[in-house]
């Protein structure tokens, strides 16, 4: 991680100041956060966290062999009906921490040997996380930055910032806009999902993998499968293919649980089948998308590589 520290204290001021009338994804609520007013996300100034932890069950390449040094902020810009996380990020699990504690947390994770700092749902939280890194950086804080993304970002506020994040980890939960809208309140989402991962792209690139199989830089991108083929499977790979690259990572995940909500949805309130999965797997190869990977047996931390090819620092070839 090579941070210009200056540009970085400039982007932390300018998103800060965002909060005052809360504009930062496209809720757009309008609230003012730096008097601890609330929206949708239900997160005002401080940012609440439900735990931080070095994580062994993320893609291979973010986990590695020490752990991806992982903190689960509370709360979210979506509201996914089926959330395996709901009891933080809908129900707001979790405690509110200054800045220089989420610093903490991150210098913590780096000293337990964690490849890289991993903040899981940062959307809502993006300004406070920046003010966390004016105070880790000066403390050495030096591995890369994960912004895991449920995906609903606005491509502007994604363009602030390049230089910081070196790693997006980002979904793409649907290809139509009507599926989003019902089972995540998410309104336009594919449209602006597709323009956030194309800014992404822009800044960081095909997955960077080193000899030892961890990932130092670039974009993965996570497709969740869910039942009846709501998440429009075949619209994503062809985006993907299309418009960002054929060499892009995915990682398919085959573990969809009917959590929270879902049993009021009759179509979503069961497991993938098998057939569902293949049929995901099949779309990709029809689009000539090979680099990634896939969970076998619909586990839920169980990741099998597809065509993974570890560079060296010197291989420019990716």
């Amino acid at each position: 991680m090579t941070i210009n520290y200056e540009k970085l204290q400039a982007v932390s001021n300018q998103a800060f100041k965002m909060l005052e009338s809360c504009c930062i994804c496209p809720r757009k609520c309008r609230v003012n956060r730096l008097n601890d007013e609330k929206g949708f996300c239900q997160t005002g100034l401080r940012p609440r966290v439900c735990n931080f932890m070095p994580h062994h069950g993320e893609e291979p390449a973010i986990s590695g062999t020490r752990g991806s040094g992982t903190i689960f902020f509370s709360g979210c810009n979506m509201s996914c009906v089926y959330c395996q996380n709901y009891e933080f990020s809908q129900l707001g699990n979790g405690r509110e921490v200054e800045f220089e504690e989420l610093a903490n947390f991150m210098l913590e994770l780096q000293t337990a040997g964690c490849h890289n700092i991993n903040l899981v749902t940062p959307t809502h939280v993006m300004p406070q996380i920046l003010k966390s890194l004016e105070l880790a950086i000066p403390k050495g804080l030096n591995i890369p930055i994960v912004y895991n993304t449920g995906g609903y970002e606005l491509p502007q506020i994604i363009k602030m910032l390049e230089g910081i994040i070196d790693i997006y980890l980002v979904d793409m939960r649907y290809g139509d806009n009507d599926m989003a809208f019902k089972y995540s309140s998410a309104l336009d989402y594919p449209e602006l999902n597709q323009a956030a991962l194309k800014e992404m792209h822009r800044q960081v690139g095909i997955a960077e993998i080193d000899s030892e199989g961890i990932i130092k830089k670039g974009v993965i991108i996570r497709h969740l499968v869910l039942p009846n083929n709501i998440s429009g499977t075949d619209s994503i790979m062809k985006f993907i293919a299309n418009q960002l690259s054929k060499d892009m990572y995915i990682s398919l995940m085959s573990q969809y649980l009917p959590c929270y909500k879902a049993s009021q949805f009759k179509e979503i309130a069961r497991r993938i089948t098998y057939q569902e999965y293949e049929n995901a797997k099949a779309a990709m190869e029809k689009y000539g998308l090979s680099n990634g990977w896939t969970q076998d047996g619909h586990g839920l931390e169980r990741f099998a590589g597809i065509n993974i090819k570890p560079i060296s620092k010197d291989d420019n070839s990716q």
